[in-house]
């Protein structure tokens, strides 16, 4: 059974992430947004959804940061880098096309009735070589056991639209953007015991060395690509004439054919 974005979902889904696993799941995810967000540059950072905590927004070097929240139920506090929080869906942002350098979208795609429409808007409303940030749950990871028994309860995360990282960037590249990088990670259960989840933290390491696609998460960066117009030179450049002796002019005439087809001159019929 799928849960879709109501308020019950985001409510039960910021809940999870305040208890093992979810807590531990978030500190890998900030961990990677550290290492992330100071190295993309610009004016305006926009955040998708509120499932967690903004702190991970102090990182970035961006002085405006804008978060979705689809609730709005809290101002920003004001220790956190934050200067604007609106109330709307992420499917249909009121935000201007071309002006945003970053979004933001933790686990955003997965509580959506139509993740393509989300990131047509995202591609919208980022700038030309604007990058987009994804954090996402990996549907192939051995977290898909609880899914399997739990997703039925219509209980966050399991009963999330889990995508495949591949697939994403498929979509991603689709829509004109180009690939920075992609990095799987939390290689262990999601089990509530804290001592037993210590204990299993070798886990983390034996995976991103043996098993780097089975983390339970992975986060995706992608960069809106530009278009440009390419000049072409003309075809049909004069030439000036040259002299060819008779006993060379056939095989001259089938060499010209050969040099068209090597250069992709010569149309070709569409079966």
């Amino acid at each position: 059974m799928k849960c879709g974005p109501g308020v019950i979902t985001r409510q039960r889904m910021r809940a999870w992430f305040t208890h093992i696993p979810g807590r531990w799941l978030q500190a890998e995810e900030r961990a990677r947004l550290r290492e992330i967000l100071p190295t993309l540059f610009g004016y305006h950072l926009l955040q998708l959804g509120d499932l967690y905590s903004k702190e991970c927004l102090n990182s970035s070097r961006i002085p405006h940061c804008i978060v979705q929240d689809p609730d709005r139920q809290t101002a920003p506090p004001a220790g956190e880098r934050l200067r604007s929080v609106f109330r709307g869906e992420s499917d249909y942002l009121p935000v201007a096309a071309d002006s945003i350098d970053v979004v933001l979208m933790p686990h955003t795609l997965e509580f959506t009735h139509d993740p393509h429409q989300v990131l047509r808007e995202v591609e919208r409303v980022l700038i030309a070589e604007g990058h987009v940030v994804i954090l996402g749950f990996n549907p192939w990871s051995p977290w898909v056991l609880w899914r399997l028994a739990l997703g039925w309860r219509a209980r966050p995360p399991w009963c999330g639209h889990f995508i495949r990282a591949s697939r994403l960037r498929d979509w991603l590249q689709l829509l004109g953007f180009d690939i920075v990088g992609c990095e799987h990670y939390f290689y262990r259960p999601p089990l509530t015991h804290k001592g037993l989840m210590q204990r299993l933290r070798f886990l983390d390491r034996l995976g991103r060395r043996w098993w780097p696609m089975c983390g339970a998460g992975y986060v995706v960066v992608a960069k809106k690509r530009v278009a440009t117009l390419t000049p072409l030179k003309p075809s049909w450049r004069s030439r000036r004439p040259r002299m060819v002796s008779p006993e060379l002019a056939g095989n001259s005439r089938v060499g010209s054919l050969d040099n068209c087809e090597s250069h992709g001159n010569k149309p070709k019929r569409n079966d």
